[in-house]
């Protein structure tokens, strides 16, 4: 009787030691974004961070002026069926007639490895470091400025430029930015933001610049890191990952290494009592 009692206690042991070490493994969930937003004072935004033009960059660029036949030397014509109505003129029993087309086909300039694309007339320019407005208004001044069109109006767009989203989000993968500035919290909603699995105090971006890469660490509880941070406005190509917590890291190795697993020391703790339940008998 007396074994049975020791057996007894032990199990009961057991049983509290395996719920201290799973209270131990589990991980507060911090889930709140910004939790620091009620010590904010009004402060200067940090300087909003324009999309700027890179080598491999593909742009699509039109232009048009009042005088549409002059205009158009200086547009690809699948270019300027993407961004508007392009008209065609052509010629019927001698009398000038007019069509529209509304062909989806694009056609863009590559920035070179040099930062420079081939363009109509002008011949080389280099491009590379330019917002849309900025080139707009170099290219403009270039048409100006040669004599070839005084009341040019020139619109660009990036064709390729998106950032890549990986990790603990509801709908990871490659988003296109269709805007000039983009903040990692405007990418992390097109993404639908992160999982309940998310690490929210360590979200990777990843950016190649000048040849260089670099990583930023951002912590969405924090408002003031997040807002002052180089990465607050992501760039194109820019890769933001979002690390899943521990609780998520041990749920993906319970095939791989049972110990972890918190059903295998459930299955523990209910093989000793039975075990004990079955002495007592």
């Amino acid at each position: 009787m007396l074994i049975t009692r020791k057996l007894i206690k032990l199990t009961a042991v057991w049983a509290l030691f395996l719920a201290a070490v799973l209270s131990s493994c589990s991980t507060p969930k911090s889930v709140t974004y910004f939790q620091d937003i009620d010590t904010i004072v009004t402060e200067a935004q940090t300087k909003a961070a324009s999309i700027k033009v890179q080598p491999e960059d593909k742009l699509m660029i039109l232009v048009t002026s009042k005088d549409p036949e002059m205009s158009s030397i200086f547009n690809l014509s699948v270019a300027s069926s993407r961004l508007g109505q392009v008209t065609h003129t052509y010629k019927r029993d001698g009398a000038s007639l007019s069509t529209n087309s509304t062909s989806d086909n694009m056609g863009y300039y590559t920035v070179n490895e040099a930062g420079n694309i081939e363009f109509p007339v002008l011949g080389s320019l280099h491009v590379a470091g330019m917002t849309r407005s900025e080139l707009a208004g170099y290219i403009k001044g270039e048409l100006a400025g040669r004599g070839l069109l005084k009341d040019a109006v020139v619109t660009i767009e990036f064709v390729n430029t998106g950032v890549n989203i990986l990790g603990e989000v509801s709908s990871p993968g490659r988003y296109t930015i269709n805007r000039d500035r983009l903040t990692i919290l405007d990418a992390l909603a097109l993404a639908g933001d992160l999982t309940i699995q998310g690490q929210r105090e360590n979200v990777l971006v990843i950016r190649e610049e000048n040849g260089k890469r670099s990583t930023y660490r951002l912590d969405l509880t924090n408002a003031q890191q997040v807002m002052n941070s180089p990465a607050y406005y992501l760039q194109q190509n820019d890769v933001v990952y979002v690390e899943p917590n521990s609780v998520r890291k041990r749920q993906t190795t319970v095939n791989g290494n049972n110990v972890l697993s918190a059903s295998f020391w459930v299955s523990v703790a209910s093989l000793l009592t039975s075990i004990a339940v079955l002495i007592v008998k």
